[in-house]
């Protein structure tokens, strides 16, 4: 009933965590007080998970991992409920055999395949497929989700026919351990002083905190002197974000397969739902779209390197990061030649003419043509 509070204890291994749920009044919501009591019931409930989702000590016996070396020049995790194509995709794009098998469950260990696109190798990691309840432990699911934090970019896949269920709870398995999908990092900076109590300031007009309630959850964290800077509006739980510290902030793909067993209507919905691709694994449809979109997803960027007097090396490359500069590209080239560098010579988008001379922090673009002069 609206206005009562109940207590439930959950145990976690040998711990026992209250937690307080609090049926609150509709006009409640509105009044600043229910507003700080929120805030520290957000505060606590993003506490006790991380409690019952990492606990600690040696209780419990090993599990058996099945994590692999990571390679290449970028890691590309494939998530998903069981049967949605994930093992079918990995054989299409990779050189890889993964079983696929009508049945459910089919793919029972993380099986690794190299994409080579661009001139880049990308590692595409094929993973046993999660079910509701996996941030718990269900089905491997922690293991599952622990490969895909070391990813650079999710691909989830989803059943085109009932798609839009499966990703609202993927999202939610994945939000709960600490995983956010296509979200930046909360501009806000926090550091933990060792005494003169909290320095709160903000670079803009807040709407959804204050300092009294950044102070009630950075209390419930026991964290009494601490200095924050809001430079953007934030949010409660994105401040929680922030203090916790081990959230992961990367893009994902999400993929929509069997597009064949729907209406051209639905497809065309789903295709300009953001971030989303619809493809066929099976007839092999939109495939190449789709290394498209991940190749943006992932912002690799591909340059040329170019010796004094001979043509640029179109058949090799440096794989690198969007945004990259000389710098970069000196120590991918050799770790010592940033400390020879004098200047380098530029063809390309980032040149305002060709060759353009330029230093060391000079941006570069995709697909330039880069020779360094050493002194």
């Amino acid at each position: 009933m609206l206005g009562e509070v109940s207590t439930v204890c959950v145990q976690a291994g040998p711990t026992v965590i209250t937690c307080v749920c609090v049926y609150l009044h509709e006009h409640d919501l509105l009044s600043a007080a229910t507003e700080y009591h929120l805030g520290l019931l957000k505060a606590k409930l993003a506490k006790y998970r991380a409690q019952l989702l990492e606990p600690t000590g040696k209780a419990g016996a090993k599990g058996e991992g099945f994590d692999v070396m990571k390679s290449g020049d970028a890691r590309v995790a494939l998530i998903g409920f069981p049967s949605v194509g994930k093992s079918t995709l990995l054989n299409v794009l990779t050189e890889t055999h993964s079983e696929c098998a009508s049945y459910e469950f089919t793919t029972l260990t993380c099986i690794p395949g190299v994409i080579q696109y661009n001139g880049a190798n990308i590692q595409l990691l094929d993973l046993p497929g999660i079910i509701e309840g996996a941030a718990s432990g269900k089905g491997r699911g922690r293991q599952v989700i622990a490969v895909a934090r070391t990813a650079d970019v999710v691909i989830m896949m989803l059943d085109a026919l009932k798609g839009d269920k499966q990703r609202e709870l993927l999202e939610m398995e994945l939000e709960a351990v600490g995983i956010r999908l296509n979200k930046r990092r909360p501009n806000i900076y926090f550091k933990i002083k060792k005494g003169g109590g909290l320095s709160f300031n903000s670079t803009l007009p807040l709407t959804h905190c204050n300092e009294k309630l950044v102070q009630m959850i950075l209390h419930e964290y026991k964290i009494f002197n601490a200095e924050v800077l809001f430079r953007e509006n934030c949010t409660a739980d994105e401040f929680i974000d922030v203090i916790m510290g081990n959230r992961v902030y990367m893009n994902c793909l999400y993929v929509y397969n069997k597009i064949d067993q729907i209406s051209i209507e639905e497809v065309d919905r789903i295709a300009h739902t953001p971030h989303s691709v619809v493809v066929s694994c099976n007839m092999r449809l939109n495939l190449d779209y789709l290394l498209e979109q991940l190749w943006e997803s992932l912002a690799l960027v591909r340059v040329y390197t170019k010796k004094r007097g001979e043509h640029p090396d179109f058949e090799g490359g440096l794989i690198l990061r969007r945004g990259c500069s000389v710098e970069h590209v000196c120590h991918v080239i050799h770790r010592q030649l940033k400390s020879q560098f004098k200047y380098a010579l530029v063809w390309g988008k980032s040149a305002k003419y060709s060759p353009q001379r330029v230093g060391i922090q000079h941006s570069m673009c995709h697909e330039d043509v880069i020779q360094v002069v050493k002194k």
